[in-house]
């Protein structure tokens, strides 16, 4: 065998020992994955389960998570769903865009909700699309109202001696504005918009707790009640936590309770170096609000 030949078939087998390390490579990383998976619990997945899923800081719409929770909706291995909730609330649009989504799940399976430290205004909201709702009895909660707020400017800039000059085409175009004073009739549309999303709010605590008249004034006028205020007014349907709901599950389906309970969660914005640190990047919740900067929007948040 001259030199050619042997330096042809040298570097065949090199080519060979190369393809066979990454596929060896690949076989593990895969191998690694799935007993993740099951090592972490998520191979419960395959098996009917009982969902967790959480609504904790500042609600906003949320495009994921309604992707998800409608996912969950139709997962048959998903038999029931135990909704925590830790939230002062957020925008109302945000909050009654998940209202409808937990409500779509609720038509499909058992919903209880367990009420944290903090479930007031929006995260309220959220608490109202269960079928049963569950505080501690120090749990925050209540906070039944509409806020929208905004700067006034005005006299920061006349001491700096800063002018703003607008061409708009109606006097109520833009308004409010951090920059000029709000007038009468601005006002009185700001007013008209928290009124009417005030209306919904109520009507919604209305229709899911069943309260009118008098009670339901007593309870939509913007006051925090404690858990065990809460189960006076009729806000909330039992103090406790997880065990109570899972035991409340129970009571409504038997067949619930030998099930485990597994997490569902929105997949991260997180960046790499978020990751390492341990922090979001600001594209959700209230920094994502500040940093958008995208105009006013009407609050239940609170307390």
């Amino acid at each position: 065998m001259d030199a050619l030949e042997r330096d042809f078939y040298e570097e065949r087998r090199r080519k060979w020992r190369r393809s066979a390390f990454w596929r060896g490579f690949l076989v593990a990383a895969a191998l690694a994955v799935v007993v993740g998976l099951f090592a972490s619990g998520d191979g419960d997945s395959f098996t009917e389960h009982v969902a967790r899923f959480d609504v904790s800081g500042v609600i906003s719409d949320d495009a994921k998570r309604g992707v998800l929770l409608s996912e969950l909706a139709k997962d048959e291995k998903v038999r029931a769903l135990i909704l925590r909730i830790n939230s002062p609330g957020g925008t109302t649009a945000g909050a009654e865009a998940l209202f409808a989504s937990l409500r779509a799940v609720a038509a499909q399976k058992p919903v209880v909700a367990v009420m944290s430290e903090v479930a007031a205004s929006g995260g309220y909201v959220a608490a109202l699309a269960a079928d049963h709702l569950i505080a501690r009895g120090n749990t925050l909660t209540g906070s039944i109202g509409v806020i929208l707020e905004y700067p006034d400017l005005t006299g920061v800039m006349a001491r700096l001696g800063v002018g703003l000059e607008t061409v708009r085409s109606s006097p109520l175009k833009a308004e409010p504005s951090p920059f000029r004073p709000t007038s009468p009739a601005a006002r009185a549309i700001d007013e008209a918009l928290v009124a009417d999303s005030y209306g919904w709010f109520r009507g919604l605590v209305g229709e899911r707790r069943g309260l009118d008249g008098a009670a339901l004034d007593r309870v939509a006028n913007g006051q925090v009640f404690t858990g065990r205020l809460a189960l006076d007014a009729g806000l909330v349907d039992e103090l406790g936590g997880e065990t109570e709901a899972v035991a409340w599950l129970e009571s409504r389906e038997p067949a619930l309770a030998d099930l485990p309970v597994r997490d569902w969660e929105v997949e991260s914005d997180r960046g790499l170096i978020g990751s390492i640190l341990g922090f979001s990047t600001p594209s959700g919740g209230i920094l994502g609000e500040i940093s958008r900067l995208t105009g006013p929007k009407l609050y239940s948040i609170g307390p």
